[in-house]
């Protein structure tokens, strides 16, 4: 007798990640001149600093797919807006706070500083990050688990 089954998928994650456009996308650009491996899974999005990467649009990211965030800026002293790098520092705490609160495992959002000149950190971070997100499985948005092992289930 022949069972019919699906072959297993392997989990590609789905990552966003903010990158300062005067740095941290530098070093992006200088790990693909290098020909540096850089996951696939891994979507860039540039901005002008990481200091206008605001928390909620992070939550939105997670909550409209993302299985993790990265967030890339110019290195603490260097960034292009004095104090740009600073402010995400402080908003980072803040959203980690903010992550435990909806019970959003902390280790789905990095921060990390890459300067236009770390094309071979950029791409190892980016792979240790993805590597990391892959074992933990893809996200499940709180509505959804609310809603599957939570007051429904119990009903």
């Amino acid at each position: 007798m022949q069972e019919n089954f699906e072959p297993f998928e392997p989990f590609e994650p789905k990552i966003i990640a903010f990158v300062c456009n005067w740095c941290s996308y530098g070093g992006a650009d200088q790990s693909g001149a290098s020909r540096l491996p850089v996951p696939p899974e891994v979507r860039l999005i540039r901005v002008m600093c990481s200091g206008r990467v605001d928390p909620v649009i992070i939550i939105e990211a997670l909550e409209g797919g993302a299985d993790g965030v990265m967030i890339m800026g110019c290195h603490p002293g260097d960034c292009h807006y004095k104090e740009g790098n600073y402010n995400t520092l402080k908003r980072y705490k803040l959203l980690l706070k903010v992550m435990e609160q909806f019970g959003i495992d902390a280790k789905r959002v990095s921060l990390d500083w890459v300067s236009a000149s770390e094309g071979e950190k950029f791409s190892k971070i980016t792979g240790e990050f993805v590597a990391s997100i892959r074992r933990m499985g893809p996200y499940i948005p709180a509505e959804k688990q609310f809603m599957e092992g939570g007051v429904k289930a119990e009903l």
